[in-house]
């Protein structure tokens, strides 16, 4: 089992749905709340000791430290569940 980082914002509606979409996930696979996941707030990046690890849009997905999503303006709710549920999929693997 491989650890997940999740970056988000406060207030970012695309944060917001992959946080839904991370609880429907965990619903529809209970086995998946075992997984280690960091959520990181951008704005506390910095002094989590995560600087090196970039993106320029949130939400992030890393999958020990391997980008695996990041959001792009547009992305909808089923776009933004499907591609955290890949990511649920490789930390499996």
């Amino acid at each position: 089992m491989k650890k997940i980082l999740f970056f988000y914002l406060d207030g970012c509606p695309y944060c917001q749905m992959a946080k839904k979409a991370v609880d429907e996930i965990y619903s529809e696979n209970p086995e998946f709340k075992n997984f280690p996941v960091s959520r990181i707030n951008e704005h506390e990046k910095e002094t989590s000791g995560l600087k090196k690890i970039l993106h320029y849009y949130v939400p992030a997905f890393y999958v020990d430290e391997a980008k695996i999503y990041e959001a792009n303006p547009g992305d909808n709710y089923e776009k933004i569940k499907s591609e955290v549920r890949r990511v649920f999929e490789i930390a499996a693997k």
